[in-house]
């Protein structure tokens, strides 16, 4: 044995045989409490036995024909590794057609005329004695079919003729495992190696299934040409029916394999080791598994516990010892024994029953330091029985420290999982249990983490020239950085033209082997950063002109004298680019209610690196600076860090406060609410308080969460409330706010408008007066009166139009127009307030006087003659009155357009066809219709005519067979082939020649076209000024009437003229244009101040049409 250890040392090359040390060996450890011993080592010296010797006979065979040459190695320790080679020690090829199996016999599913050879030698290897065992070289020999022939007799006598399976193609079979089922087990945690090979003509190939479940994709692998399947790390999970398949052209088979996985024992909980003081209780448990289920066995001391003296603190159960009431003599070492046919374990477990006081192991007064928000770990090792319980306290009188911000471990650890500088101080761990208390003071310095601040920059410079890199470096004042500079990860050449000064790496006559990155190393004893820059080696180029840019974001923020309604904040520039910074712009962000946006905080001059911020309670502040030029803004820095002030009462009340009613009986009181930035502090609400305004009641309040409006129910109708709205916060309120003026909820007007009366200015045009309705019946704001009013109409008085003008305010009069002479209409007044209309006033009828009416509906002329034209048409659509009388005029036009004298007659109202005689033959006239009323002439619709050619003058022209006063139309004969009608043709073509080219000279020197001076001569005298006589308009007509239409502009072919309707306009009316009326009149909106088309039946006041569309011509 190994002085002083328990090691056993057996040394064999010394000391004997091996085998005479074979077998099964434990230690046991033993003091004064008790004794402990190991597992069982088994002890077995390695074997590797040689071959037995055997005849081998050559093996001759046909060519396709399945091939297994045994090697049944001889049984080694451990077992031996099998190959296959030949003479010349080359590994034997193998494939899909010939493998190796798991038991070293080589396997061929058909053979082939290459597979012939003399030294097909099987070799066992066995590793832990180094040695290689041969077996004896077997011959194989295939024939094809013609050698078979010529050798079969002189063979037969002194060769083994191997199978007389055919060489034809055949389906597969299994060659191992034999049978269509077969069985396999394995032990929990090694490998499961399945194996199938099969013969058959084409070569098989191989597949593998699991009956009622999938193969486990990271467990699996496939070897030897898929024809062993195997599963690592194998489970229970894993057993089951797992199935190969062989398949070729021919056929397939199948091979269920079925796995059963055992397990040798394994711990699901060991036993482990008790502290106990005196009179106490504990257990011990040792649960193991595995299939088998395992037996358990205890022992005490190394020795079953079955026969040890009894202890009444101790019972068994099982896998469970309970100890009760224990006293120190019931210390000692107990053992647990899981064991089953394929293995067992062992486990100690120490039973120390002791009466200890705490006692902390750390030492006293230990500093730790630390970098600011990286984890701190104070140690509070201890030892006590019964197991102290421990409590951290930070400061001289400072309260037990929670795991809300501390993580405290049962190895007693105190843990501060982001330190902080306020985490600086005195932590002191308490130890106590029933016997007594331990403490011990730890200090904790928390440290500004070590930065870079000027880091060194990518520098491109030509060669021979001086390049210097700038480190800054910011830390702690208590720690003392060292900065190295490295290059390409490296120390620095040992060469003078490198130089370190301050915080500065200078490099003089710089070469192209000085290119590459060179590195700034700061270390300190707690933290280490480091940046890093490429120089870039050049040649000489000409200096560039300077690059003018906007600045570099600032850098380096840092806040200082923090206090709760400022702070100061400062920062260091970046490169200005060759532009003076002239100010500063500092921006923050409340990532408390506004994370991600940033305001407008304050600007400084360009020289400043420090500002004063004003701050408002109960926002978490960051802050970032930006640089401004001449060219422009920078980027923005990176942010501070972030600063929570203290919460305080809002300064501010909610604004846009209201109060108006929704119904009847409520009054909705609403406000714009305060933002999370004006809170000011957490549990922001609402005081709201309401009180009428004309009573001596008290102020009534009620506090309301964050919202926006609290309705107050059971409220009169419509009365004026004072309201005000109050903030407030967890910390208090704001001050007092402002009284508002509000209603609560207005309902219909209940009384109708009085003494409503109608005045009739003129036939379209009507006034309207009423009485106003009193204040307290409207029963709400007003909003005005609206009238509706409408048509009467005989033949509908079911579906009437009602038309609605809405008068804003308090007026007590309005005007109708837009209406129709000559009509009766009715009419009532409504007052109007927020809730709708209230009850309309008795309907008042009125009817307004004759106006002009519209032109005649149509006019045509028919049965034109020589000397007559006879005129026909339809009434005025709209009369406007009754008929007294027609005057139609009319006037002829010459070939060149000019209006002769103009003729007026009068015709009875009751007439529409009348008979124009003694007019000129084949002659145009012009005709002017309009028809009376008492008030006097309408509009005018006009229209043009001929009279007939002189047949009597064409007869004399004419061929004796065509006889005068027979229309031309009547001939039948075609006399276009007529000699006498080609000449008068030719006749009148000469003549309009000649025309043309007089009229052509005349035009050349400079005469003018005459018809308008003679159009202007023969004026129409009905052509007046616009008047207005007794609230009515006069007539409109154009001088462009009196022209007639130029060829294309002709009138339709059954030589009607329409009356296109005209607009009456009521913007010049009341305050409602913008009305709408459903079918029954019912409002839908206000007067839109568009008049809709009236029933045919009713009367239409009109201007005259325009000349434009009036005038057409008779064709």
């Amino acid at each position: 044995m190994k002085a002083g250890s328990g090691t056993l040392i057996i040394n064999i090359m010394s000391e004997g045989k091996a085998e005479s040390y074979e077998g099964v060996y434990q230690c046991t450890a033993r003091n004064e409490r008790g004794a402990a011993i190991s597992n069982n080592i088994v002890v077995r010296p390695s074997r590797s036995p040689l071959w037995t010797k055997e005849k081998l006979e050559p093996i001759t065979l046909r060519n396709g024909q399945s091939l297994v040459l045994p090697c049944r190695p001889p049984i080694g320790l451990p077992p031996a590794i099998i190959f296959w080679m030949d003479n010349s020690f080359q590994r034997l090829p193998q494939s899909e057609r010939v493998s190796q199996g798991l038991n070293g016999d080589l396997y061929f599913s058909n053979v082939l005329p290459e597979d012939t050879r003399e030294d097909y030698i099987c070799y066992a290897r066995f590793n832990h004695t180094q040695t290689i065992q041969q077996k004896q070289p077997i011959s194989v020999k295939v024939l094809s079919v013609d050698e078979l022939n010529d050798t079969i007799a002189a063979n037969l006598s002194d060769t083994e003729f191997y199978g007389a399976k055919s060489s034809r193609e055949r389906p597969p079979t299994f060659l191992t495992p034999e049978g269509s089922k077969s069985t396999k087990e394995e032990l929990r945690g090694n490998v499961l190696s399945l194996e199938c090979i099969a013969e058959g003509l084409p070569t098989p190939i191989i597949y593998w299934t699991k009956e009622d479940g999938i193969l486990p994709p990271n467990r699996t692998f496939y070897r030897n040409f898929k024809k062993t399947l195997q599963i690592t790390q194998v489970s229970e999970a894993d057993s089951g029916n797992y199935q190969c398949i062989a398949k070729n052209t021919l056929g397939t088979i199948h091979h269920t394999i079925s796995v059963t996985v055992k397990a040798a024992p394994y711990w699901i909980m060991a036993p482990q080791n008790l502290v106990l003081s005196p009179g106490e209780n504990g257990t011990l448990i040792c649960s193991a598994n595995g299939d088998p289920k395992p037996r358990i066995n205890w022992l005490m001391n190394g020795v079953p516990i079955e026969i040890t003296p009894d202890d009444p603190s101790r019972k068994i159960d099982g896998d469970i010892i309970i100890f009760s009431n224990v006293q120190e003599r019931s210390s000692a070492v107990y053992q647990c024994n899981a064991s089953n046919e394929y293995g067992y374990l062992l486990a100690n477990a120490f039973v120390n029953v002791l009466a200890e006081p705490p006692r902390i192991l750390t030492p006293e007064n230990t500093l730790y330091q630390v970098i600011a928000n990286r984890p701190a770990m104070l140690d509070c090792a201890f030892f006590g029985s019964p197991l102290p319980t421990i409590e951290w306290f930070k400061g001289a009188k400072g309260s037990a420290l929670h795991e809300d911000i501390y993580v405290l471990h049962e190895n007693g650890t105190l843990e501060i999982p982001v330190a902080q500088k306020d985490s600086t101080g005195t932590y002191t761990c308490v130890a106590r249990n029933k016997l007594g208390m331990a403490k011990n003071e730890v200090h904790l310095e928390v440290k500004d983490p070590t930065r870079i601040i000027k880091q060194p920059e990518y520098a491109v410079v030509q060669r021979g020239s001086t390049v210097s890199f700038e480190c800054k470096v910011k830390h702690d004042h208590t720690l003392v950085p060292t900065v190295t500079w490295l290059k390409d990860n490296n120390e620095l050449p040992n060469d003078e033209r490198f130089s370190v000064d301050g915080d500065q790496l200078v490099v003089t006559d710089v070469g192209d082997h000085d290119s590459g990155t060179y590195t700034c190393v700061a270390n300190t004893t707690l933290d280490m950063v480091s940046a890093s820059a490429v120089l870039s080696v050049v040649a000489p180029t000409p200096t560039p002109a300077p690059i003018y840019d906007v600045p570099n974001p600032p850098f380096d923020l840092e806040l200082t004298d923090q206090q709760d309604k400022s702070v100061q904040l400062s920062w260091t520039p970046g490169d200005d680019n060759n532009s003076p910074i002239t100010k500063f712009i500092i921006e923050y962000e409340d990532a408390m209610h506004e994370a991600g946006l940033w305001h407008h905080q304050a600007e400084v001059s360009g020289t400043q690196t420090t500002a004063e911020l004003k701050l408002s309670p109960f926002v978490n502040y960051s802050f970032r600076v930006l640089a401004v030029n001449s060219i422009g803004r920078s980027l923005p820095s990176e942010a501070s860090e972030q600063y929570l002030t203290k919460a305080a009462e809002p300064d501010n009340n909610p604004t846009a406060v209201e109060g108006l009613g929704s119904e009847p009986d409520n009054l909705v009181i609403t406000w714009k609410p305060l933002n999370g930035f004006e809170s000011n502090g957490p549990g922001l609400q609402y005081k709201v308080s309401w009180r009428q305004k004309d009573g001596d009641d008290e102020w009534t309040s009620v506090v309301v969460a964050n919202v926006s409006k609290y309705i107050v129910s059971g409220t009169p109708t419509f009365v004026p409330y004072l309201i005000k709205v109050q903030a407030l916060n967890d910390v208090g309120f704001a001050p007092e706010p402002a009284v508002v003026l509000g209603h609560s909820g207005e309902d219909l007007p209940m009384v109708a408008p009085g003494n409503v009366h109608v005045n009739v200015v003129n036939s379209t045009l009507a006034e309207v007066h009423w009485d106003p309705v009193p204040l307290k019946s409207i029963r709400g704001h007003l909003q005005g009166y609206r009238i509706y009013y409408w048509k009467a109409s005989q033949r509908n008085r079911r579906h009437l139009e009602k038309k609605i003008l809405t008068f804003q305010g308090s007026k007590t009069h309005g005007m109708l127009p837009g209406l129709e002479p000559f009509s009766h209409y009715t009419l009532n007044v409504r007052v109007v307030n927020g809730k709708g209309e209230g009850p309309a006033s008795p309907d008042r009828v009125f009817h307004t006087p004759e106006g002009v009416p519209s032109a005649p509906s149509s006019l045509k002329i028919v049965n034109p003659t020589l000397d007559s034209l006879t005129l026909e048409w339809d009434p005025p659509s709209h009369p406007n009155g009754i008929l007294t009388e027609y005057t139609l005029k009319y006037q002829p036009i010459n070939s060149t357009h000019e209006l002769g004298p103009l003729v007026d007659l009068k015709i009875p109202a009751n007439k529409t066809r009348w008979t124009l005689k003694n007019l000129n033959f084949s002659t145009r006239y012009k005709f002017y219709l309009s028809a009376h009323t008492a008030a006097g002439l309408g509009s005018q619709i006009t229209e043009e005519a001929m009279t007939t050619v002189d047949e009597g003058k064409m007869a004399g022209i004419l061929p004796p067979d065509v006889g005068a006063g027979k229309a031309m139309a009547s001939r039948q004969v075609d006399i276009a082939t007529q000699g006498w009608f080609i000449g008068l043709m030719c006749a009148v073509a000469l003549l309009i020649l000649i025309l043309l080219i007089v009229c052509f000279i005349r035009r050349n020197k400079g005469g003018k076209y005459p018809v308008k001076e003679k159009e202007d001569a023969h004026a129409d005298p009905e052509i007046q000024p616009m008047k207005e006589d007794d609230g009515t308009f006069g007539e409109y007509s154009d001088a462009e009437d009196h022209k007639p239409l130029k060829k294309g502009s002709r009138t339709p072919s059954d030589r009607t003229v329409k009356k296109e309707d005209s607009d009456d306009s009521l913007v010049d009316y009341g305050e409602g244009v913008n009305g709408q009326f459903n079918e029954d009149g019912s409002f839908i909106g206000q007067y839109s101040g568009k008049k809709e088309k009236e029933p045919a039946e009713g009367n239409e006041s009109s201007e005259a049409p325009s000349p434009v569309n009036a005038m057409n011509s008779f064709v």
